[in-house]
C-alpha cells in the first residue's frame, strides 16, 4: 500500500484552529496525479485540528478516467491515536465518471462529503486527523490530472 500526500497534509504544515464557537475553519489540499495511482494507494490531502467538528466539504478533480470508467475512490480519514480510521467515512463513491453532469458543466468530478455526515450528522475528531482518499480501483485510461479535498469544520 502506497501513500502519497498533498503539501498541506505534511506533518510540519500548520493546522488552522479557529477560536470561538461557530467560527468556520477550512482545510484543503491538492494532489497532482502525475501517473495512474494503483489500487490501495492512499492520498493524504489535509489535516484538521483536535476538536474539529467536520460539518461539510467536497472533493473535486479533473476527469481522471476516460473512456470506460473504472476509477473507484473512497473519502475518509486516517486513525489519529484516538479515533479509528474510516477510509470511506465521508463517502464510498463507487465508480466515478468525469463526464459532464448536473454538478459540473464540463468534464470533471465534484462530490460533496457524505457518509457519516448524512447518516449521523457532523463528525468530531478527538485528535488532529488526516483527511484522505483511498484508491480502490485504478483508472482504466488516463489517471492523470489534479484532485482537491476541501473540509469545512468548527471547534466548539
Amino acid at each position: 500500500m502506497a501513500t502519497v500526500l498533498a503539501t498541506r497534509a505534511a506533518s510540519g504544515f500548520p493546522v488552522f484552529k479557529p477560536t470561538g464557537a461557530g467560527i468556520l475553519g477550512v482545510a484543503w489540499g491538492t494532489y497532482t496525479h502525475a501517473s495512474n495511482l494503483a489500487a490501495t494507494t492512499i492520498i493524504q490531502y489535509c489535516r484538521v485540528p483536535k476538536g474539529a467538528t467536520v460539518i461539510g466539504g467536497y472533493w473535486y478533480a479533473d476527469d481522471l478516467d476516460t473512456g470506460t470508467e473504472e476509477l473507484d475512490i473512497d473519502l475518509g480519514w486516517a486513525a489519529n491515536g484516538v479515533d479509528a480510521a474510516d477510509p470511506d467515512g465521508f463517502g464510498n463513491l463507487g465508480v466515478l465518471t468525469g463526464d459532464v453532469s448536473v454538478h459540473v458543466p464540463v468534464a470533471g468530478i465534484w462530490i460533496p462529503l457524505q457518509g457519516v455526515l448524512m447518516s449521523a450528522g457532523p463528525k468530531t475528531f478527538a485528535a488532529e486527523t488526516i483527511i484522505q482518499a483511498v484508491v480502490n480501483t485504478d483508472a482504466a485510461t488516463g489517471g492523470t490530472g489534479q484532485s482537491t479535498m476541501v473540509v469545512h469544520y468548527a471547534i466548539d
